[in-house]
């Protein structure tokens, strides 16, 4: 198979975070950080680091790039990059259609409502219209397998049930991007996890674009055209499958 659209492109882009995590600027000085067109400078203070360091690369539409390395190596920060969640200190990020992120276990959910009313906030995030979502209802319920509890408040969920939702309004959702971040491993009994395999050879299968971290090198190796080596913030090496 060819691809030759590039649908998301890293240019020369670097991320920094502070390890004391308190912010000490204003808020004005955030909204002027925000409205500038001036990007941080390379410098780090004394609590900041480098999460990731010149990464450029390219995501060709309908293609799967798998994202390797050890804790730390700056694969979420990657996908959270993607998905607008944070952003660069320099460089540039172009990302050319519509993203379903899978990040963060239970991210988007309000814990005081049910399941099923976490259907309705998270499709919205999703940019799913109401109509959207009523009409793939019973069948995100039904994917997630959690039925007997989805007009439970999600707060009384476990971490498994909150990755079965989670996962199922995602793949339920009209994007054109996916992005999965070891989470397919994480979700209980193999049944689940094999409805979730079949779910992505799916996605594949429509040429859907996806971007998939795991520690699990067969994983990636089943699902991905290729495979970039992250280690402390770099690009390390590429594998094209």
């Amino acid at each position: 198979m060819s691809f030759d659209e590039p649908i998301i492109t890293f240019d020369n882009v670097w991320k920094k975070y502070s390890k004391s995590g308190i912010f000490h600027r204003s808020l004005r000085e955030d909204v002027m950080r925000i409205f500038s067109l001036k990007q941080d400078n390379l410098k780090l203070a004394g609590n900041e680091f480098w999460a990731l360091k010149n990464i450029s690369f390219q995501i060709f539409k309908g293609q799967t790039l798998g994202l390797y390395g050890p804790n730390g190596a700056g694969k979420s920060t990657i996908l959270k990059l993607m998905s607008d969640i944070t952003y660069p200190n320099k460089g540039s990020i172009s990302v050319q259609e519509s993203v379903a992120p899978l990040i963060a276990m239970g991210a988007g959910f309000h814990f005081d409502l049910s399941g099923r009313e976490n259907i309705y906030v998270n499709g919205a995030i999703l940019k799913m219209k109401i109509k959207e979502i009523n009409k793939k209802m019973e069948s995100i319920i039904k994917f997630s397998g959690i039925e007997e509890f989805i007009d439970m408040p999600v707060k009384n969920y476990s971490s498994g049930m909150h990755l079965r939702l989670a996962f199922s309004i995602a793949i339920h959702s009209e994007a054109s991007i996916y992005l999965f971040d070891e989470i397919i491993g994480s979700g209980g009994d193999e049944e689940f996890r094999k409805k979730c395999f079949d779910k992505i050879f799916e996605l594949k299968e429509k040429k859907k674009t996806i971007v998939l971290v795991s520690h699990d090198m067969e994983v990636l190796k089943n699902f991905s055209n290729r495979i970039l080596f992250l280690n402390k913030g770099e690009i390390t090496s590429e594998e094209v499958l």
